[in-house]
């Protein structure tokens, strides 16, 4: 069975996250909240406090197969300070692990020199920050084995992405069709 951890940080974009998560729970995907802030409980950018499934210090990145970093501010920068999870993506990616972004999160994967001479998209005025990308506006871009979307509007379609990526078209069909939806 696939396995995604998302990281959370005080400050992140609510529905950015657990739109992509609720999707791939449904597909069957064992999908964790891991924080990285040493508590469980979350505070959004809206003020919207959830729990964490676990911990940063509790897991181990290693057995994921997509480390997914959603976006918002300041939850952004949260996640680009935490020295372990910037040392768990570049293991990922060197291993050849999925890797997913989305908004402004796709800023700490180009600060991390990984999105080099790929083709990713992020929130409209971050696109400095993806140095030596080529940059697109296209709400959701796979280039090898990281995935990037622009922002919430798009996390449906990152959740089927990854979904897709994991468990072939045909399941993120199905998934797409039990949620009434019709753009992706």
């Amino acid at each position: 069975m696939a396995k995604v951890f998302a990281f959370l940080a005080d400050g992140l974009e609510e529905v950015e996250c657990l739109a992509v998560v609720d999707v791939l729970r449904r597909s069957g995907v064992e999908t964790t909240l891991v924080s990285v802030t040493g508590k469980r409980e979350i505070t959004g950018s809206h003020g919207i406090v959830f729990l964490a499934d676990a911990l940063f210090e509790d897991v181990n990145p290693d057995e994921a197969d997509v480390l997914f970093l959603p976006g918002g501010m300041p939850g952004t920068t949260n996640l680009k300070a935490h020295g372990g999870l910037a040392a768990a993506i570049e293991k990922a990616n060197q291993q050849g692990r999925r890797v997913a972004a989305i908004c402004a999160a796709p800023s700490i994967l180009g600060a991390m020199g990984l999105l080099k001479g790929r083709t990713a998209t992020c929130y409209p005025g971050f696109e400095e920050l993806l140095v030596g990308v080529s940059y697109t506006s296209q709400g959701v871009v796979t280039d090898g084995n990281i995935t990037t979307a622009r922002g919430l509007g798009y996390a449906l379609d990152l959740g089927l992405e990854l979904i897709r990526l994991l468990q072939g078209s045909q399941h993120s069909e199905q998934v797409k069709e039990a949620i009434q939806y019709d753009r992706f």
